[in-house]
């Protein structure tokens, strides 16, 4: 297992992310969550990841408290599970239509003792609430999840999506969509893993 002290001297509750990836790695051996072949890169490609949210997070969020999050199509629990780690103030839905994957996040979110992650096994369509910020990561296009994440984004909301290459592309690809359902791309923020191989990572940040 990676040593996340290689990356991050200063984190916050790294005993917590440690005790996560313990569990996180039970579960996998039973649910294949992410590949065997990631499982060595599991703080690098999944959890570093998934807390670049924090770069969205110091330069957008201004009202600290009460803010809620859905994360679409969670899978294996990323970004929700770092993400509710890294900020117990929000409470943050993690969704996925796949029940075995959500058990397998309830059970990890359970032994971590995450008060503020609500794992929920539906469609995202079938959804009532509205939400504050929504990510996605690992999922869609951009257009086909924006599809899905702007009809749940309150008014003054942020939609994160995490992507790769080809950002620009999905972009304009995305545009009319965004625009049709009161949506705007506002940024786009870069960030690196910490690998030897050039991996290109970007928040999109759409706002309502």
């Amino acid at each position: 297992m990676t040593d996340i002290n290689n990356f991050n001297k200063n984190m916050v509750n790294k005993n917590i992310y440690e005790n996560f990836m313990k569990l996180f790695l039970q579960e996998n051996a039973k649910v294949n969550l992410i590949s065997k072949n990631d499982e060595k890169y599991l703080w690098e490609k999944h959890i570093f990841d998934s807390i670049s949210f924090e770069k969205f997070y110091d330069k957008y969020i201004q009202e600290k408290n009460g803010l809620k999050l859905l994360d679409i199509g969670t899978g294996g629990g990323f970004p929700a599970i770092p993400i509710a780690i890294k900020y117990p103030q929000i409470e943050v839905t993690a969704l996925d239509s796949i029940a075995k994957k959500i058990r397998a996040v309830s059970s990890v979110s359970e032994s971590l003792g995450l008060k503020n992650l609500h794992p929920v096994c539906k469609r995202v369509e079938n959804l009532e609430e509205m939400f504050d910020i929504i990510t996605s990561r690992a999922v869609s296009s951009l257009k086909n999840i924006s599809l899905y994440a702007l009809p749940k984004l309150k008014k003054g909301g942020y939609f994160v999506a995490y992507k790769s290459k080809k950002t620009e592309e999905e972009i304009n690809e995305a545009s009319p969509i965004i625009k049709n359902l009161g949506g705007k791309v506002i940024d786009i923020i870069p960030y690196k893993l910490p690998l030897k191989e050039e991996l290109e990572r970007n928040l999109i940040i759409i706002s309502k």
